[in-house]
């Protein structure tokens, strides 16, 4: 029965990860590229931006807080063990289509981001609420696609923000420091309780301290860990570009399996990690305190970049250079991303686990608070404050069962629900794009200019 169930959900996965999500995918992040005057060349004016507090302007927590909850949600064990998994199943090539749905997913964030600013909303108590599902339903009048997209957004926070990351940090602790996986959970859960009571502005305390500090230890260790395999960098890199495209063997048991499972799992892991597209982050970017649409949405663009543009490709290349420097990694045998990112990562003595365990830790539990505060929102659309209590007693439960049960399924219905996530999303995006054009030249060379558009005032 089992076997059957995960036979399905296979198939369902393989159906909504086909060519034709690619394209849509993909296509939209060149086509909002092309509409926005490659808005890529403006990611320096957007760092800057995402570290300038605009405290006069309506909003619930700064631009930067906004940005490290988002970040939070988006820098996970995708970065991690899901390079892993794109490399196993896809092949080395994958990791060159994960990066490059990165550089032009920063087009479709942006856009994204804007909508999710412009239709946002604020409720009697003050509270600004926005995303996928208000651009529907203000933006295009289709309420019931914005319910859609809530509702997948939903069940996704259990799966994709909660279970896969508490089951990540709990194996890590167990294999690495010999804590009982039951410990982990429970510890997690009442960590997770602490901080998500406290809504938007105490899961954004939290990010802006904990964000900085894990990417910058992981991004160190990345460097240094290359360092040591700085005679494999350039090979690593040539074999990375051939096997996008083409299938064949390389040194240290690599396979490139072609184009089209190098896209295919390159997209998909990266979706999964940067979440360009899915609709996720403009829900925290709704929150944020900023002037003008345009604004905010640069910041948020950043998120994409840091995420994907830098960390995962550091991961990638970090795995590869690791696996063609030792043979004793045998891929003709591993097809598990965990697996593989923890053997790549214990040939490199002392630092090598350090970094991984570190890293899975942050990463993994700052995904839990960031995805907890989608998962919220999206549940507060459909369902009206009513349904936070309960929603957030169940996240919790959630966090401490799936440190203890088998979650290989999981990532697999992840994919699916992020799917499920973008299509709607990705709707709003393509449809409003005009709105999007307007906005971004009305304030691209005035990023100071102040929107005055009242916040709608909504009864819930």
């Amino acid at each position: 029965m089992i076997n059957a169930i995960g036979s399905v959900i296979n198939q369902i996965d393989s159906l909504v990860w086909g060519w034709w999500m690619i394209i849509l995918l993909l296509g939209t992040h060149i086509f909002m590229t092309i509409r926005t005057g490659v808005i890529q060349r403006k990611i320096g004016t957007a760092i800057r931006l995402s570290v300038t507090k605009d405290t006069n302007a309506e909003g619930e927590v700064s631009q930067f807080g906004a940005l490290t909850t988002a970040l939070a949600s988006t820098i996970g064990t995708g970065n991690i063990i899901g390079v892993g998994t794109a490399i196993a199943l896809g092949g080395p090539g994958a990791v060159l289509w994960c990066w490059l749905t990165g550089v032009f997913g920063i087009a479709t964030k942006y856009c994204e981001s804007l909508i999710a600013v412009k239709y946002r909303v604020k409720t009697k108590d003050g509270r600004m609420q926005g995303g996928a599902m208000y651009a529907l339903e203000r933006g295009l009048n289709m309420r019931w696609l914005g319910l859609i997209f809530a509702f997948f957004g939903g069940f996704a926070s259990f799966g994709i923000g909660c279970a896969t990351q508490v089951n990540a940090i709990a194996t890590v602790c167990n294999e690495n420091l010999h804590i009982p996986s039951a410990a982990i959970g429970i510890a997690v859960a009442v960590l997770t309780a602490l901080v998500i009571f406290g809504g938007i502005k105490s899961i954004a305390n939290v990010c802006e301290r904990l964000v900085p500090f894990m990417a910058f230890f992981y991004v160190i260790g990345c460097i240094i860990i290359l360092g040591i395999n700085f005679d494999f960098i350039i090979p690593a890199v040539k074999t990375i570009c051939k096997f996008a495209f083409t299938p064949g063997a390389a040194a240290g048991g690599l396979v490139g399996r072609g184009i089209m499972m190098a896209m295919q799992y390159g997209i998909a892991r990266g979706l999964f990690s940067n979440e360009s597209g899915m609709g996720s982050a403009p829900i925290a970017a709704a929150a944020a305190q900023t002037r003008n649409p345009v604004r905010q949405a640069l910041v948020s663009s950043t998120g994409t970049f840091w995420d994907t543009v830098v960390v995962c490709l550091m991961t990638g290349l970090v795995l590869v250079t690791s696996i063609m420097k030792n043979p004793s990694i045998d891929m003709g045998n591993i097809t598990d991303g965990g697996v593989l990112t923890t053997l790549a990562f214990q040939q490199i003595p002392v630092l090598g686990p350090v970094i991984l365990v570190v890293g899975i830790i942050s990463f993994a539990y700052s995904t839990v608070l960031g995805w907890a505060y989608y998962g919220e929102r999206c549940v507060e659309y459909f369902s009206g404050k009513k349904g936070l209590i309960p929603y957030r007693v169940l996240y919790i439960a959630v966090a401490t069962i799936s440190s203890v049960i088998s979650l290989n399924l999981v990532w697999t219905v992840a994919d699916i629900l992020n799917a499920l996530m973008a299509i709607p999303n990705l709707i709003a995006v393509l449809l409003l794009s005009n709105v999007i054009v307007k906005e971004t030249k009305k304030y691209i060379n005035d990023l100071d200019a102040r929107d005055d558009t009242p916040v709608e005032v909504i009864d819930k």
